[in-house]
């Protein structure tokens, strides 16, 4: 089966709902191929991976390996890779080389930067110049400082003109798709049903025509725990009991056992005539 395209993704609006997670590594990246319509190589790998505070500190550099390992580990899904901040805002020139960078050497389907009407003249640079891009509105994680934390959009009705526009610019400007995070679900329903590309929701309700989550979220390997998070396994819990057993077993020395460890090469022993 081949990769799905940006194209395949985009034709799935209204139809079958898209599935999409994040992945960092080629483990996970092989293991969720087959089940993945997109894999978002996420800048939040700096948060789950690194330990870092917010996504800030992620570099283009950490990006290009990261989506390097997912591609090469993958052969089924769209694989997107997040501009991390810093590395797109500057100018349309600027974000063309980082954008270009990314892409030629990830090999990677597109690339994802944040940002609404603000970011019209960004996306209709790249996409004009064969750079597919999924736009990100509503709740901006490279914003947390601006916004002072992590705050859910459009609450409030008289808010909602903002991010309509924000998802029509993004549409007008060429993207393929758009996230939608942290976003009521009234407004997340109405921005699905004005465009006609693809919303993803991750904490914006099943109205999206996708949904989204950390992948290590969704399996309890983090102690994040947003609401709109589901936690399918707690993998966490399973591996550390299984270190509990194996700290017993090596103080113990049950480990390793002889099926464990390699024998010595039989000698021959030449018979004299």
């Amino acid at each position: 089966m081949k990769r799905k395209s940006v194209i395949d993704i985009k034709e799935m609006k209204s139809k079958t709902p898209i599935v999409c997670l994040t992945a960092y590594t080629a483990t996970i990246g092989r293991v969720l191929d087959e089940e993945a319509d997109l894999l978002l190589v996420g800048d939040s790998l700096g948060m789950v991976l690194y330990d870092h505070e917010n996504t800030l500190s992620v570099t283009l550099q950490q990006m290009i390996n990261h989506s390097q390992a997912v591609v090469r580990s993958t052969s089924r899904a769209c694989i997107v890779t997040d501009m991390p901040f810093g590395t797109y805002e500057e100018s349309v020139d600027v974000a063309f080389k980082n954008a270009a960078k990314v892409m030629k050497e990830t090999h990677c389907s597109a690339i994802k930067i944040e940002g609404g009407q603000n970011m019209f003249d960004t996306v209709k640079y790249l996409t004009g110049r064969g750079i597919p891009v999924m736009g990100h509105i509503g709740l901006q994680p490279q914003s947390v400082l601006v916004d002072g934390g992590y705050k859910i959009k459009g609450r409030n009705k008289f808010d909602w003109a903002k991010f309509i526009d924000d998802a029509k610019a993004l549409e007008e400007a060429g993207a393929f798709s758009v996230v939608l995070e942290g976003m009521a679900e009234p407004l997340a329903a109405e921005i699905t049903e004005l465009v006609s590309i693809p919303t993803i929701g991750i904490g914006a309700s099943s109205k999206c025509d996708g949904q989204i989550l950390v992948t290590e979220d969704m399996v309890g390997l983090t102690d994040i725990s947003p609401k709109f998070v589901k936690q399918y396994i707690n993998i966490g819990e399973l591996i550390k009991d299984a270190a509990v057993q194996y700290r017993k077993e090596v103080i113990s020395r049950e480990f390793p056992t002889k099926n464990h460890v390699y024998g010595m090469t039989p000698t021959i022993v030449k018979k004299e005539k």
